[in-house]
């Protein structure tokens, strides 16, 4: 009989509900972004927390019946204290209702650590979960490179060690597609105009044991659009964004000598991805973009590890 596990995930901006077999490998994810008003470059938790109630319902509808063995549900942004955002107390209370009715473990992960198991599964480096690794979480909120190791609790234990001070590359993306009329969130539309432009350095902000800010990028960006065309702006900010991230990485290998794992959002742009090839190689593995953005197959997974692990 297959193992199957039900992964659910209500981030900011997607509601998704995956199933994973671990006999197989396959997975089916169905999810789908929050309305955000046009013009607007995010959203109330309140308005995020309202539409994943709507909207939960029809994407676990949606996904192929039969037995799972247990429930997994990311009911935080990142494991760390403190980390808390409303939104995911929508698929926490679906989740923690149908494990009771199926008589089945449930099993709590952050976000973030969904995240990485979902790019560790769709880079075929499912491995990397049992090994340290450095790993890039790029996303509309968060910007962060990790180092990565097994944790006690069977979970990715996750240390920043660089990325961001201030704005997010997400967030930094999103306010480049707002200047160009693109819609939020806007990483998607922007890399799709950044490939059409011709080379670009970017910006290259300072980059010290693996930080950087990208607040004052922001009015670079801004510049760029009074005196070039769209596609030169959007290849600008995002070669802005690689030019930090490939740097913080070096140094951060320079540390840890170990494998690159890239997830989140921003991760599935393709001038990003092409800059980290070019500078890293074998070393770097991508996350698909299809499981690079928010989704719940990474929690999916999670779930079936830990339901491995209890039954030893």
């Amino acid at each position: 009989m297959p193992e199957r596990f039900l992964g659910i995930d209500t981030s900011n901006y997607r509601t998704s509900a995956a199933v994973y077999d671990t006999e197989s490998g396959a997975w089916h994810n169905e999810g789908s972004l929050l309305s955000v008003p046009e013009g607007a470059i995010g959203l109330r938790q309140s308005d995020a927390l309202f539409q994943h109630t709507v909207h939960l319902h029809e994407k676990i509808e949606a996904l192929p019946q039969g037995e799972v063995r247990a429930i997994g549900v990311s009911t935080r942004p990142r494991a760390v204290e403190g980390s808390y955002m409303p939104c995911f107390l929508a698929g926490q209370s679906v989740a923690r209702s149908a494990a009771h009715l199926l008589s089945v473990p449930l099993f709590t992960v952050s976000h973030q650590q969904g995240h990485i198991a979902a790019a560790a599964l769709s880079a075929g480096r499912l491995e990397l979960l049992d090994e340290p690794f450095l790993a890039w979480h790029l996303s509309g909120g968060t910007s962060e490179l990790l180092h990565v190791t097994p944790g006690k609790d069977g979970l990715p234990d996750c240390t920043c060690i660089g990325g961001t001070t201030d704005l997010a590359a997400g967030q930094l993306i999103d306010r480049a597609g707002a200047l160009l009329g693109l819609p939020f969130p806007s990483g998607a539309a922007l890399d799709a105009l950044a490939v059409e432009a011709e080379p670009e350095k970017g910006y290259r902000p300072k980059v010290t044991d693996c930080r950087f800010s990208l607040s004052g990028m922001q009015n670079q960006v801004e510049n760029k659009f009074k005196t070039a065309k769209a596609s030169q702006m959007a290849r600008f900010a995002l070669e802005t964004v690689a030019n930090a991230v490939v740097k913080a990485t070096e140094q951060a290998i320079g540390q840890y000598d170990c494998p690159v794992l890239c997830a989140g959002g921003v991760m599935a742009s393709r001038v990003l991805r092409a800059r980290m090839e070019r500078a890293f190689g074998a070393r770097v593995s991508f996350a698909e973009p299809v499981l690079s953005g928010d989704n719940a197959v990474g929690v999916a997974v999670l779930a079936a590890r830990l339901y491995e692990r209890d039954k030893t």
